[in-house]
């Protein structure tokens, strides 16, 4: 079979894979908004504990048996990890526009590729690198553009640093995603993921936590409902295809950052945000020529 008609199985996780990251980037969106009004610790404790009273009963009907010890302990793992890196992430996006911090937070793939030939033995594909520094490109000529043109307070580094901080537990729980897609289903992974991060986040509830506005709870239970479908997508997705076949897929994320930013909050598309994300799509057409490529040999 040749390139130029890849089979029907060898695109649809690459199409899961960017339904899932639209899905997130909605979900992105409600929880900036929330985050802003409850603040991002009590939003995400709230949003975890929705998530897991909605995905939970699907679990436990669907479920034939308890997972393993080592699959226990893997869920465990991506979902301290992940909570971490969702709770640094939304407390940057408080301090930055959407898009941005979307588009900054891409390093995150980058390094996700090394982890998973270090940590999973994948071999990496030449053209998949290429994908990775392409859109890494892209956010670098974003990155550059916002600088050249405001002021950097104390409180956008702030941002910064936390997204720094978020960037490389996300590229962690790239891998992890991967590991655990290929051991558990999906409505497996979205509930253990939600409880881990809801338990969690309980350890300072007495002193941190703030009952959310009642003007917030619409943003609060759809960004649960986006939360849950784009985890179970994306478990999907990655027990179909290798790491670093999707992972440059996660930079299509900025596109949809791009739209939500400007119908939600009204912000403005630069030059440079065009620039950046036309690299981004270069980069994930790459990545997915590499592996229909790939699999056709």
């Amino acid at each position: 079979m040749t390139a130029e008609t890849p089979p029907i199985r060898t695109l649809v996780p690459i199409l899961a894979t960017l339904v899932g990251v639209g899905l997130f980037s909605v979900m992105d969106a409600y929880m900036k908004s929330a985050s802003i009004a409850a603040g991002a610790y009590s939003a995400l404790l709230v949003r975890s504990w929705l998530g897991l009273v909605l995905v939970g009963p699907i679990w436990l009907a669907m479920a034939q048996g308890w997972p393993s010890r080592k699959v226990i302990k893997l869920h465990i793992r991506r979902g301290l990890v992940g909570g971490l890196m969702a709770l640094s992430f939304f407390f940057a996006l408080v301090r930055l526009p959407l898009a941005e911090a979307i588009a900054m937070s891409f390093i995150a793939p980058l390094i996700a590729l090394y982890l998973a030939a270090l940590l999973l033995g994948e071999k990496i594909h030449p053209r998949a690198v290429i994908a990775a520094l392409l859109g890494f490109a892209g956010v670098v000529i974003i990155v550059a553009g916002r600088i050249g043109r405001e002021k950097m307070t104390e409180d956008a580094m702030l941002g910064l640093a936390a997204l720094l901080v978020s960037a490389v537990l996300y590229a962690w729980n790239l891998v992890l995603q991967r590991e655990q897609a290929l051991v558990s289903k999906p409505a497996e992974v979205a509930a253990f993921q939600n409880a881990i991060v809801g338990l969690m986040l309980l350890i300072p509830a007495p002193f941190a936590f703030m009952v959310p506005p009642s003007g917030v709870w619409g943003d609060l239970i759809a960004s649960s409902i986006l939360a849950v479908s784009a985890v179970m997508v994306l478990s999907w997705a990655y027990g179909r295809a290798e790491a670093q076949v999707l992972v440059p897929v996660e930079y299509s994320g900025f596109l949809w950052a791009v739209l939500f930013g400007w119908l939600f909050f009204r912000e403005q598309v630069t030059f440079a945000t065009v620039a950046g994300a036309v690299c981004i799509v270069i980069g994930c057409w790459i990545a997915t020529r590499a592996h229909t490529e790939q699999v056709s040999v």
